[in-house]
């Protein structure tokens, strides 16, 4: 396995070599215990080289035709050449056959490649930290991933059925030069093919900053427009269009400054190209012309050096747009791999096994936590939830309430200190055990762009219909959906936005009844609904919760009178703890919260009642 470094999004850090990046992609081209698909590349290979052997035949058949058909002295009686002729034209159709057989075998190990990269990809990037999904752009992120598959399409065709069988063609034609006529005919090719590589990858090199400017202006500029997208409601509360638009112009013109530098470094390397094959190919028709003059060579052998070249002129105009392609997409390709390379802040240890069962006690035993280490977070929490308890924790902003929730779930690892499920330290089982044994009704329920019924299910993948459609009783949010014209495969829309706030707080309590975890999480679940609605919200969570251990990240204090232990925390740290009644009694910062927050509700109230009463006048 990698060694693995972090990395923020866009990758930063060391850049891969091209040679790396080749040397990762080689497991994906002869992938371990895949038997069929390295059966695949082989026989591809075979087919390979057959093609080019018989490639290079055809000209040796013109050339007897050609001689064949030229007159040897005056009154001279010129027979048809049938059976070179039908040969040369076998050959052209046989050589084409085995081009279009390697690429029907080798399809198969490509795109079976690329399924997994894209899939290691996916898992790989679930698998990173909430740190690493916080800082990411999800459009810079997006375009890396699309980039990256293509490249890896195209580096495993090109780099084998471009690159290789030109080099091959190359020294094949270069020894029957040589081995038919003399050595100046071999030398000339060879030092053209010599010189023509040297410039290519010279030049291309020197594009590479280029290319790989373009990347980075393409990213920003497709994670401007997704980000003013995805905030699409922000912008018009705002009347922001036409800023949005300046932002997203601006980066477009970076890019198009990019792209006209790429594509004007591109240009001179095609001149350049250009001119090295022209002169070579000069050169060689001189050096042949002289040999037919002198005698030497007859008219086919010319017309065989000069088909040879023309041959060869093809692979290697080729060979240079392969080259400049495979160097743009080991680029791209770059950028997938520093993906792959970004590490996982949060791992399961060698050895580490399931949560074992228990009825969900959770112990916080001197925990700090900082997420960056010049601003420490929390300073040593301990506190316990027993089997069944209702354990509150409340605070002024800042005052690191979201920090253990993150925490209980594993998002961020304890910096000191110890976190325990039923005794076990969350550090020594796995990821997967701790979150199956939690469930969470986050403050803000983003929803996947599917049905109802989908979101609801996501708390159990495999439960029933029957079963779905009693969670969202218990949830009260059946009698709802029965309402809705398309009932349960009503489409929620992108996060959920076609339902209201409570709605979606249904549907992740929903999902919670679903999961049946043994402890819940409940973080700040009704501080963004109103009133009304938060008290409905409030009786559904409260029947969910019983005989569940249960914490609770709250804002209105009103939600957690009941609570058998509030912890308040302020600074990082616990200041006081206790029921409602003995922390109201303490006269500390909870009883001032909860004052404030009493006559701001009977202020509200007030205002409700007069307003009431003046639309009944």
């Amino acid at each position: 396995m990698r060694e693995r470094r972090p990395v923020s999004d866009p990758p930063k850090g060391p850049r891969r070599t091209a040679f790396a990046t080749l040397v990762a992609l080689l497991p994906y081209l002869w992938p371990r215990g895949e038997t069929e698909l390295r059966l695949r590349v082989a026989a591809a290979m075979a087919c390979l080289v057959a093609a080019k052997l018989v490639n290079v035949t055809v000209p040796i058949f013109y050339k007897s035709a050609i001689d064949a058909l030229t007159p040897s002295g005056p009154g001279a009686v010129v027979a048809l050449p049938v059976a070179l002729i039908v040969g040369y034209g076998l050959v052209r159709v046989l050589a084409q056959g085995f081009g279009e057989l390697r690429d029907t075998i080798f399809a198969k190990v490509a795109v079976r490649a690329v399924r997994r990269i894209a899939l290691e990809t996916f898992q790989h990037l679930h698998r990173l930290s909430l740190k690493f999904h916080l800082e990411r752009r999800t459009g810079g992120l997006s375009r890396a991933i699309e980039r990256g598959m293509e490249g890896t399409s195209f580096l495993l065709s090109l780099l084998l059925f471009s690159i290789f069988p030109t080099l091959l063609e190359i020294a094949l034609v270069t020894g029957i030069l040589w081995g038919l006529y003399s050595i100046d005919f071999a030398l000339v090719t060879l030092a053209t093919i010599v010189v023509y590589v040297i410039f290519t990858t010279v030049v291309s090199e020197w594009r590479v900053k280029f290319r790989r400017e373009k990347n980075e202006r393409d990213s920003e500029a497709n994670g401007r427009a997704i980000d003013s997208l995805l905030n699409y409601e922000t912008v018009k509360y705002f009347g922001n269009e036409a800023m949005e638009a300046r932002r997203y112009d601006g980066a477009l013109a970076l890019y198009e400054r990019a792209s006209l530098r790429t594509q004007t470094s591109l240009s001179a390397l095609n001149v350049g190209q250009g001119a090295i094959i022209a002169v070579g190919l000069t050169l060689i028709m001189l050096l042949a012309g002289s040999r037919v003059a002198s005698g030497e060579m007859t008219i086919g052998d010319f017309v065989l050096v000069n088909t040879y070249l023309l041959q060869l002129y093809v692979p290697l105009n080729a060979l240079g747009f392969v080259y400049r392609n495979l160097r743009q997409s080991l680029i791209d390709l770059e950028q997938l791999f520093q993906l792959l390379d970004v590490a996982e802040d949060v791992r399961d240890p060698p050895g580490a096994v399931p949560l074992p069962l228990g009825p969900g006690r959770v112990r916080f035993a001197d925990v700090s936590f900082a997420y960056d280490p010049r601003r420490p977070i929390l300073r040593d929490i301990s506190f316990e939830a027993a089997p069944g308890a209702r354990v509150a924790i409340v605070g002024p902003s800042g005052a690191g309430k979201s920090t253990v929730a993150r925490l209980l779930f594993r998002f961020y690892d304890a910096g000191e200190g110890r976190i325990e499920i039923d005794g076990a330290d969350m550090r020594t089982v796995t990821q997967a055990s701790v979150r199956a044994a939690i469930g969470v009704v986050p403050q803000d329920t983003v929803l996947f762009n599917d049905t109802i019924f989908y979101n609801i299910a996501y708390g159990r993948p495999d439960a029933s219909r029957a079963e779905v459609e009693e969670a969202a009783r218990l949830a009260r949010l059946h009698d709802f959906i029965q309402r809705l014209p398309d009932g349960y495969e009503t489409q929620v829309g992108e996060r959920g936005l076609k339902l209201s706030g409570g709605e979606k707080q249904r549907v992740a309590i929903a999902r919670v009844i679903l999961k049946a975890p043994r402890i819940l999480l409940f973080d700040e679940a009704t501080s963004a609904l109103d009133s009304n609605t938060e008290q409905e919200i409030q009786a559904s969570l409260d029947q969910v919760a019983a005989g569940r251990t249960t914490i609770v990240i709250a804002h209105r204090l009103s939600t957690v009178i009941d609570a058998d232990l509030i912890l308040v925390l302020d600074g990082g740290r616990i200041v006081e703890r206790g029921r409602h009644g003995e922390l109201v009694a303490l006269d500390g910062l909870y009883a001032e919260m909860w004052r404030r927050q009493s006559e701001a509700a009977r202020l509200a109230d007030q205002l409700a009642r007069v307003g009431s009463a003046e639309a009944g006048a």
